[in-house]
């Protein structure tokens, strides 16, 4: 054992600059993987964990105030029932900040069933009738904390003073300007004050399921139970998991993709330098199989080296990980934190790096093996393999007078067409990697500029007061920055089958349609014609040409799907139509909000801030999310996934290099014989490696394109956004890569390219085996 290991050190002291890259690149991946794992636990851990708290309800079904909900809790399936609770939407307003809260008759005793989490302050007291309980995602979007006094005020009703008394987490939907309203639990005397009016109340409950696989099943039943026409909206627990992890599950899934291929591309870098070093040692090898060496033993050797190396990239990565990375800003150091906090963070660090470590020591065995098989008595291979002719291509290009060390290096990187094969792709893996991860920094970029090709032309969002044509043209006159403004209605609308809620979008008129980002079919232009997001089609199990029949407040709507829209809104669950299909069936329908899109360029905070002052708070301006916003973080991982992967792709060089210098080293000679100068010779190994570089870039350069409009468009499309948001890096930047990684197989190659060429030539039998 004692001379495994001094074997395996001066290995290693002779190898250097390849053992540290192997190195830097295991430690990178177990960083990629861990942080995947953090990401992935953070997206989901914290809606779980409020949930399981809180006895929290897997569905909430929101009627009017004349349905009779008592026969729910005797629904087959039915576990608990929370509420029903009087409800009343309102407007709140805190220092020129508003929201949209569905206000809440709650009594001073928090309910059992989706019990709210109070946080900071304390639940309702009935000896303060002007307390409320706001929803954390609400308070966060009004500023407000225990304390704090709120304007409130229901459409068309007085104003009122609520005096904040805490603040509660809950699993429902959260807060979404424009979209989702929030929550606030008050006393019933305050809702009254707050809403005298009984028809513009409504009513709200959440049922409980004995089996959550159940859920659409028990929708169906209850919405038959109180009547279609007395139910405006059902939200699943499903629904508001997703939206409460939707950017950090993408963001987790794509570390954890990029972790498992970089792992991947570092197993393939270190079976390939095992290949190498048997094949540089194969007179070693031999020797000490003659001196009593079993096969055993030698296989020992090698994967003590190998597994000392993977052994300290994995320690180094996941040490870095853990004492670094919850100081890292933004939501990765958050989530890190949250991770450490966890029951399962005691054994998940210690399995992903022992994963990966197996990983790498099956790869190291399986090379290892062949050395294991080297006979003690080596065998020669001939001077001149039998029957070998010279290439046509290496023919014409001597008679076209082309560079001598280019050919022969041309000729020396595919002379051996399987070891090439197989260098091409181990190299190409690592490039085929950052093609993708560039493709998904281009999508980002995307999203970012070009809103409007992914579902998001318009960039505010005004509500409420009344709102017609003769109000809102005042409002955007000598506006230039504004291009257009377009009316709109949503509501919720039953699907068929009355299993959920989608919603319905009327926008744009016949005369000026809105500008869908349509991905497949047309957009909608004659009567009963609508888009549909993928999550819609995914829901009811439609397709582009078909007809879907859906229920609004008890009146059926019946529309023609004629194609399929990019929707990041509300998980693709949207179907739309133009302003004036609807009001085709209710003609005094009018707009309950408008959405402008604005001149390329301009600022949306400061057009923003310009109409609320213009108007002075009449109406509520807010700007249009951007999934990019909730994505932005990726950037970082993408530029560390990169550094990694050139890590291994420089590893991966260098066994290209070693491989090409050992088997070219017989062949100085003869290159010297015939007149070749020590320079030329460098262009030979030099040539080689660039060769090698530069058919693993075409390889991967071209697969990583096709993985990238796949991977991303998969993601899209179980996101419901919809299949077609992919974009792939530009032209320039895929030529950038190629040139990059042949430009870095060249400068790698030069010095020991030099050191060859340095090196006393003597053709001994370590270069006939």
């Amino acid at each position: 054992m004692r001379a495994a290991i001094r074997w395996a050190l001066a290995d290693l002291r002779a190898q250097r600059g390849e053992a540290f890259f192997l190195v830097l690149a295991t430690a990178g991946i177990i960083v990629s993987l861990l942080l995947a794992g953090a990401l992935l636990n953070y997206a989901a851990n914290p809606w779980q964990r409020v949930f399981a708290q809180s006895n929290g309800a897997h569905v909430w079904i929101h009627t009017k105030a004349t349905a009779d909900t008592g026969g729910l809790a005797e629904l087959g399936g039915v576990a608990a029932v929370s509420g029903p609770y009087r409800t009343a939407t309102t407007t709140i307003e805190r220092g020129g900040v508003s929201a949209t809260v569905e206000l809440r008759a709650a009594g001073p005793t928090p309910p059992t069933v989706a019990r709210p989490l109070v946080g900071p302050g304390h639940w309702l007291d009935p000896r303060s009738g002007d307390g409320v309980v706001l929803e954390s995602s609400a308070a966060r979007a009004l500023f407000a904390e225990p304390g704090d006094s709120l304007r409130v005020a229901a459409p068309g009703g007085p104003a009122r003073t609520l005096r904040v008394t805490g603040v509660a987490d809950t699993a429902e939907p959260q807060y979404r300007a424009g979209e989702t309203p929030g929550i606030g639990w008050v006393l019933p005397g305050t809702l009254r004050l707050v809403e005298p009016r009984a028809d513009h109340l409504g009513q709200t409950v959440g049922l409980r399921i004995s089996d959550p696989q159940d859920t659409d099943f028990t929708v169906q039943r209850a919405v038959t139970a109180l009547g279609a026409d007395q139910v405006t909206d059902v939200s699943t627990w499903q629904q508001a998991r997703a939206e409460a992890t939707g950017g950090d599950r993408v963001l987790g899934l794509l570390l954890g993709a990029f972790g498992l291929g970089a792992l991947l591309a570092a197993a393939l870098a270190i079976a390939g330098a095992i290949s190498t070093r048997i094949r540089g040692h194969l007179r070693d090898i031999s020797i000490l199989k003659a001196i009593g060496f079993t096969p055993a033993q030698v296989v020992r050797m090698f994967l003590i080296e190998h597994l000392s190396l993977a052994l300290l990239g994995v320690g180094a990565g996941a040490v870095l990980t853990e004492v670094f990375g919850p100081r890292l800003p933004g939501r990765t150091g958050d989530a890190l934190q949250l991770w450490q906090t966890l029951p399962g963070h005691a054994w998940i660090p210690a399995a992903v790096p022992a994963g990966a470590l197996l990983l790498i020591s099956a790869t190291t065995a399986a090379a290892a093996w062949r050395a294991g098989r080297v006979p003690p008595v080596p065998v020669t291979r001939a001077a001149v393999p039998s029957g070998r002719r010279i290439p046509g291509t290496v023919g014409r290009a001597l008679r076209l007078r082309l560079p001598p060390g280019v050919v022969l290096g041309w000729r020396g990187a595919f002379h051996r067409p399987l070891r090439s094969l197989g260098a091409v792709g181990r190299l190409a893996v690592p490039l085929l990697l950052i093609t993708v991860a560039l493709g998904a920094w281009t999508t980002l970029d995307d999203f970012e500029h070009h809103p409007q090709q992914v579902g998001l032309a318009a960039a505010l969002t005004v509500r409420g007061g009344h709102l017609d044509t003769a109000s809102v043209r005042p409002l955007l006159a000598g506006r230039p920055e504004v291009t257009a403004a377009y009316p709109g209605v949503e509501v919720a609308a039953l699907v068929p089958g009355q299993t959920g809620t989608i919603r319905l979008r009327g926008i744009g008129t016949d005369g000026r349609p809105y500008p869908f980002a349509v991905a497949d079919g047309r957009p909608p232009s004659g009567p009963d014609e609508a888009v549909a997001g993928q999550g819609l089609l995914d829901l009811i199990d439609a397709k582009v040409g078909d007809w879907v029949r859906m229920t609004v407040g008890g009146t059926p709507q019946i529309l023609h799907i004629v194609g399929r829209s990019i929707e990041p809104e509300h998980s693709g669950r949207v179907i739309s139509t133009s302003l004036d299909t609807l009001r085709d069936r209710e003609p005094a329908l009018q707009p309950d909000f408008y959405q402008l899109v604005l001149k390329p360029g301009a600022d949306p905070g400061a057009v923003r801030a310009d109409l609320v002052r213009s108007t002075h708070g009449q109406y509520d301006v807010v700007e249009i999310g951007n999934p990019a916003g909730a994505l932005s973080s990726v950037r970082g991982v993408i530029v560390g996934l990169v550094v990694v992967l050139g890590f291994i792709g420089l590893a991966e060089l260098s066994t290209t290099i070693a491989a090409i210098e050992r088997d070219r080293r017989r062949d100085l000679l003869a290159l010297k014989a015939i007149g070749l100068t020590p320079r030329q010779i460098m262009t030979v190994i030099v040539s080689g490696t660039g060769f090698i570089a530069l058919a693993a870039s075409v390889v991967g350069i071209a697969a990583g394109v096709v993985a990238t409009d796949w991977l991303i468009n998969l993601e899209g499309r179980s996101s419901g956004i919809g299949w077609g948001i992919a974009q792939s890096s530009p032209p320039v930047v895929l030529c950038a890569i190629a040139v990059a990684a042949v430009a870095g197989a060249v400068a790698v190659s030069l010095v020991p390219a030099a050191r060859s060429v340095r090196q006393r030539l003597a053709d001994t039998l370590s270069d006939t085996l």
